[in-house]
């Protein structure tokens, strides 16, 4: 009997119970880092004049990466290089580092997710700014991870010093810094992050550079590449997304120390998992970048300026941004999220960071000259529904 009771434990034939889900995942509470504009249009039954919530880049990728594109579409019945090799080759030259500490992935969610997944195991503590880019906080929830939130500066930008502090405190494996950062546009100088590697970080602790939105950034704030093996500890992604209008594309890069970092990530990555359409037009955005992304800047720039003059217009405080979006102050979150649901209403889509004191804010794409248009000519409207708020 004894027995019999040890073989239906051990998963003997009988009344079925269920798979025996990791722990992780079992004790894991559902969650979706952001709600799709899609999802919302359905609810809404109407499509969003407006897309403003996404930093995406709404002209789209150059003329050039689309006729990649279009011409790797012939061959989209066969598997995509695995290594990356011709896209590895041309972003290494640019950056000037060896090519073997390039690595690409689907995306910086895709690539960021095999960083954590490298460096965290069940119970580690994990630095990242209260409030910061919330996919980050997803994968390392995902993982086991424990995270230790610091908060930013009065000013809004990331406290390098104290997210130095916290890892030293905690003992963390990792911190995470986005710049410029994610949802709040601000920056740290290149030389501040040098800082916090040399200064405030423990030897032993990895810093994973977020520079998703790096083209649009001020000058001084983005650090110079140098030989990733001089600090094996410094991880950086970037990203086709934003300046280049590759989004729905789904690739990015890694720069990091090949024998710390890389050598061990290419032995999980998933090998096929960046198609050779979107190989295509990277590459190709690469090589017409010289002209393309400097109109990019200067348009994002007038944008960026084009907002600042309507909030000042209509009383409302900004923060100077170095991204592609800039974050507008509507002083309480019950204000900040009934602007969301007006605007809606109206057609116009945008978010907002969830957690104090950032929620305030609302986070206000870029997008097109066309949406910004709507985008003038509605909030003063959606200002008078909410007027009644504090």
């Amino acid at each position: 009997m004894a027995g019999a009771a040890r073989g239906a434990a051990a998963g003997a034939p009988g009344a079925a119970a269920g798979p025996r889900v990791a722990r992780v995942f079992a004790e894991l509470a559902a969650e979706v880092p952001f709600v799709a504009p899609e999802v919302l249009e359905r609810a809404a039954g109407a499509p969003f004049r407006a897309r403003l919530g996404a930093n995406e880049l709404a002209r789209g990728p150059s003329p050039a990466a689309l006729a990649a594109m279009r011409a790797a579409c012939a061959r989209a019945g066969l598997y995509g290089d695995p290594s990356s090799e011709a896209l590895r080759g041309e972003l290494a030259r640019r950056l000037r580092v060896p090519e073997r500490a390039v690595w690409v992935g689907s995306g910086i969610d895709d690539l960021m997710n095999q960083v954590v997944r490298l460096v965290v195991e069940p119970g580690d503590p994990v630095v990242s700014s209260r409030g910061g880019y919330p996919t980050f906080d997803f994968h390392v929830r995902a993982s086991g991870g424990r995270l230790v939130h610091v908060p930013y500066r009065p000013d809004f930008v990331q406290d390098l010093p104290a997210l130095g502090a916290a890892a030293r405190e905690a003992r963390a494996k990792l911190v995470y810094v986005s710049n410029p950062d994610n949802p709040m546009g601000t920056w740290n100088s290149g030389a501040a992050i040098q800082e916090l590697l040399d200064r405030h970080l423990p030897g032993d602790c990895m810093l994973l550079l977020d520079e998703a939105y790096a083209e649009f950034a001020p000058q001084g704030a983005v650090l110079p590449y140098a030989d990733p093996t001089s600090d094996p500890r410094l991880v950086r992604l970037r990203t086709f997304s934003k300046a280049y209008g590759l989004a729905g594309s789904r690739i990015g890069y890694g720069v990091a120390c090949p024998e710390a970092v890389v050598g061990h990530i290419h032995k999980f990555r998933q090998h096929f998992g960046v198609n050779g359409v979107a190989q295509a037009g990277a590459l190709a955005s690469l090589l017409d970048a010289d002209g393309r992304l400097g109109e990019v800047v200067a348009d994002n720039r007038r944008g960026r300026e084009q907002y600042a003059a309507l909030c000042d217009r209509l009383g409302l405080g900004h923060l100077a941004s170095g991204a592609n979006f800039v974050a507008i102050d509507l002083g309480s979150e019950p204000r900040a999220s009934a602007l969301l649901e007006a605007l809606r209403t109206r057609g116009v889509w945008v978010r907002k960071p969830g957690v104090p004191p950032l929620d305030r804010f609302v986070r206000v794409s870029v997008g097109s000259e066309a949406e910004r248009q709507v985008f003038e000519e509605e909030l003063p409207g959606a200002l008078e529904d909410i007027a009644g708020l504090a």
